[in-house]
């Protein structure tokens, strides 16, 4: 059967430690979360853009037995451009899966049918097939490019910063719709690993610091990536500007300790600049949304070991 209607599988690999942070994104992008490590939806996001999904496969058509599927195949009008037939582990039921020699034989079969020319190293199309309970699915497969590890390395780097992965989900958490007239702020920006995360996906952001040796060397880290934007010295509780979002690491290293007093300034002050809240802190601060204006709509914990972890609240 050839799918008329777009479709897609998104392939998610995370760790037990990142669980819960990847289901938050997951819901805050497709409206749904799943414990199956492949999400079927008929949204299209690029894959690159979250550190969880390994790939994307858009449906093309679908059939119960591999034999079925190899005729269904050979209707699909041609695409004019080499090709490769990748097989795809399904990782939910990795105990039936076939073994290397029949994946092999299943892709050249496929192969076969398909109208171009075949080419292992530099194909311009990429297609996949993979088993999904009692069904055999094929379609064009996109490779997610894991924007976030290139961005580990920068020349200015803090200890308490978030790492590139755990900032790229939290990007999209806030951000789930990219759209260039969305303003975006982070005001604790820090080295900026955030704002490049932003940046990367076309996200319009800004940036800005209370310490006057912060914003210079965030500065640099987003040049080094050759992206551009505006960071300054600045105390969020005298932003004036408007936004859509922000996005805001609650400082917490020796240098940085706040009072109950300037957190709750700092969230009634975001509160007058922001329509959405994206925030991320090690201590409880559930109870000072409640008297600054803000409503949880969302949350999860994100552990780092046995002893450390950052709570990420949604609100509006």
């Amino acid at each position: 059967m050839i799918n008329k209607n777009k479709k897609y599988y998104y392939f998610y690999s995370y760790t037990e430690e990142e669980y819960a942070l990847c289901q938050l994104e997951m819901r805050t992008l497709f409206n749904y979360n799943s414990d199956s490590h492949i999400l079927s939806s008929d949204i299209n996001i690029d894959p690159s853009r979250s550190p969880f999904i390994k790939g994307k496969l858009e449906i093309l058509c679908q059939e119960s037995d591999i034999q079925s599927l190899t005729k269904t195949i050979a209707k699909i009008p041609s695409e004019n451009s080499t090709f490769k037939v990748v097989y795809l582990k399904n990782k939910d039921s990795i105990n039936s899966e076939l073994s290397f020699i029949d994946r092999r034989k299943i892709e050249r079969e496929v192969g076969l049918e398909i109208d171009g020319q075949a080419s292992l190293h530099n194909p311009n199309m990429k297609y996949g097939l993979i088993r999904v309970e009692d069904c055999w699915v094929f379609g064009r497969y996109t490779e997610s490019k894991p924007v976030w590890y290139y961005h580990q390395e920068k020349p200015y780097q803090y200890s308490t910063a978030l790492n590139t992965r755990i900032a790229r989900a939290i990007t999209n958490i806030a951000v789930p719709v990219i759209n260039s007239n969305l303003k975006v702020i982070d005001p604790c920006c820090g080295i900026g690993t955030v704002i490049i995360e932003a940046l990367s996906m076309g996200i319009n952001i800004e940036g800005c610091d209370i310490n006057p040796l912060v914003p210079k060397n965030a500065r640099e880290n987003v040049m080094h990536f050759h992206y551009e934007t505006n960071i300054v010295i600045q105390d969020m509780r005298k932003i004036t500007k408007k936004y859509d979002v922000a996005i805001i690491d609650m400082p917490y290293n020796k240098c940085s300790v706040l009072t109950e007093k300037e957190k709750k300034e700092m969230l009634t002050s975001a509160r007058l600049f922001t329509k959405k809240l994206v925030l991320i802190t090690i201590e409880p601060i559930e109870h000072t949304f409640l008297e600054t204006g803000f409503t949880v709509i969302d949350k999860c914990v994100v552990k780092k070991g046995s002893s450390f972890q950052r709570e990420v609240f949604v609100c509006q």
